[in-house]
């Protein structure tokens, strides 16, 4: 089922813009809605209460590359790059601003870096090939990509803030934010509770951010991302499955692997993959009972993914509950426990 008969205009709400986390809190200091029989208002701190013994707690462990480089073109005039994906070493797949007119054999230098040349366009993107291999120049020249509702200059500590702790596989252009509330103290509470954790890869892209502009959800199309479940995940999912106990997710990236990757029987299968999965009501889920996430744009593909788990309705009642009651939105702002509709 797709959900057929809503119009984007069903998953819209006004945010005053003051709502707009602009700058992060203090890790593991956030707030936190929770929605389950009752809408009730916690400390995200306060998590490893609201989880039980044996709940298998799945994050996403990719890492936020410093993928945006400042270039210019022959002309000397100014382009902003946004690293997507890489093909090769030294070939990649980007964004540019301003695009509309580099053609194909286009030069680009960039600064503090090896030049680059614009190979191909398709689909809005741009395969960048570079004189030498970026990624080990990234650290020294690159900026941290935050989105584009953060109006304000890159400071120094977005480098590590925009960051979960467990971050380990680079290759993202877009934090996984719903782990960016955990400290290292909240996971040690959470073992001692007895909850479980694995963890999955998936490198968030920038259709992340992108709203549907089409009037018909269904027509919108979902950007592929890479995925990779360790094969320890996929025992442990199972072993929760099997035993009753629930699979609660960390981000809607963590909810579209493990349903890309479920299998008939609510398993869910290890591997490498890519996912364009589109999750929005009518959708029926295999394995994930639980998310944790934070609060997401109207009109979002992440929006619908809530309000398919939750309830169109529901979710959309909590989220005016939270503006009424100041929490902060978006990447740096508060976070969800939504327990799936049955």
């Amino acid at each position: 089922m797709t959900g057929g008969k809503l119009r984007t205009t069903d998953f819209d709400y006004h945010l005053p813009p003051e709502a707009i986390a602009q700058h992060p809190g203090e890790r593991g200091e956030s707030r936190l809605l929770v929605l389950g029989r009752t809408t009730e208002e916690r400390r995200f701190a306060e998590l490893p209460d609201l989880l039980n013994p044996g709940d298998l707690l799945v994050v996403n462990d990719t890492r936020v590359m410093p993928a945006r480089l400042r270039a210019r073109r022959s002309t000397g005039g100014r382009v902003e790059i946004l690293l997507v994906e890489p093909e090769g070493p030294a070939s990649w797949w980007c964004l540019l601003r301003p695009g509309r007119r580099l053609a194909p054999g286009a030069p680009l230098a960039v600064e503090g870096g090896p030049a680059a040349r614009v190979d191909e366009r398709a689909d809005g993107r741009f395969r960048l090939t570079f004189e030498q291999p970026i990624e080990p120049h990234l650290e020294d020249i690159g900026e941290t990509p935050l989105p584009p509702y953060i109006d304000r200059p890159v400071e120094p500590r977005d480098r590590e803030r925009y960051q979960t702790i467990y971050a380990a596989r680079p290759g993202a252009v877009a934090a996984p934010t719903a782990g960016l509330h955990f400290t290292s103290a909240l996971l040690d509470a959470l073992e001692r509770r007895g909850v479980r954790r694995a963890s999955l890869t998936l490198h968030v892209g920038p259709g992340t951010f992108r709203p549907v502009k089409t009037e018909r959800p269904e027509a919108h199309v979902m950007d592929a991302e890479r995925f990779e479940i360790p094969a320890a995940t996929a025992v442990a999912v199972a072993a929760a499955r099997r035993s009753g106990r629930r699979v609660v997710a960390v981000g809607t990236t963590v909810v579209r692997t493990l349903e890309t990757a479920a299998t008939t029987d609510g398993l869910i299968a290890a591997g490498p993959g890519r996912t364009g999965l589109y999750i929005r009501p009518g959708y029926e889920f295999g394995v994930v009972d639980r998310l944790i996430t934070n609060f997401h744009l109207p009109r979002s593909t992440l929006l619908m993914l809530v309000c398919a788990f939750a309830g169109r309705r529901r979710t959309l009642d909590a989220y005016r509950h939270a503006i009424r009651s100041g929490f902060r939105f978006y990447s740096y702002g508060d976070a969800m426990l939504v327990d799936r509709m049955r």
